[in-house]
């Protein structure tokens, strides 16, 4: 089940940039968040989710990343996308997220160096801040071998009740429930493609969108009286 919030936030066309939390050894928390706007959206609309490389690596994961639309997540991708007025989505968190234990869920961490900031400046993209509950359930990681993973050319090797133990079949999303809710967007064009290279300005911009996702986790998740279905 996806519940979901601030449909007119996300416009029915042009080019915007939605940031969200991140978490999973699968990128479900994409597949939901496009569900969600095509399901619930008064103007639907496919957005361009920006994956990182090792998830197009993984079996069977591969093929349907691509058939769904999903694109190798890269500045040069994203900002292609945006200027073709495509609807594109980011998760900064990156791996850091998807590895976090589950003692640690929902507590956002940085939202990477503000390369999405800066995309989103040259592009004059509105960023529309995303906060995603039920993502931290579906694998919930218990351990991260390190040591392994990088024998294995891995960024991480996540440790989850059924994953390895089940092999493949561990990478099944255990039955969570779902909210999801997207923010104002936060108009960047007035600053110009010029104020991608202002540190201090990306930074701000970055923090403002981290602690905006951050609040809405914490008022989402009170809302389910059940972690599962």
């Amino acid at each position: 089940m996806i519940i979901g919030g601030g449909w007119g936030n996300v416009p029915g066309h042009g080019r915007a940039l939605l940031v969200a939390n991140h978490a999973g050894i699968v990128p479900y928390d994409g597949a939901m968040i496009r569900t969600a706007i095509v399901a619930e959206h008064p103007q639907p609309r496919h957005a361009r989710m920006l994956v990182v490389d090792w998830a197009f690596a993984v079996p069977f994961t591969n093929m349907l990343l691509v058939k769904t639309g999903n694109v190798l997540a890269h500045p040069d991708n994203a900002t292609a996308l945006l200027e073709r007025d495509e609807l594109v989505g980011v998760f900064p968190e990156g791996v850091k997220g998807a590895a976090k234990r589950y003692q640690d869920r929902y507590r956002i961490r940085r939202l990477g160096r503000g390369g999405f900031v800066q995309v989103a400046l040259r592009t004059g993209a509105p960023i529309i801040p995303v906060a995603v509950v039920g993502s931290e359930e579906v694998h919930p990681v218990l351990a991260d071998l390190q040591p392994l993973a990088r024998l294995l050319g891995l960024p991480n090797l996540p440790i989850t009740p059924t994953f390895p133990w089940l092999g493949l079949g561990g990478m099944i999303p255990l039955p969570s429930k779902w909210f999801i809710a997207f923010g104002k967007p936060i108009e960047v064009a007035h600053h110009g493609p010029e104020a991608a290279g202002d540190a201090r300005l990306v930074l701000e911009l970055s923090e403002q969108v981290r602690e905006w996702i951050q609040t809405a986790v914490n008022q989402l998740r009170p809302r389910r009286q059940t972690i599962f279905f």
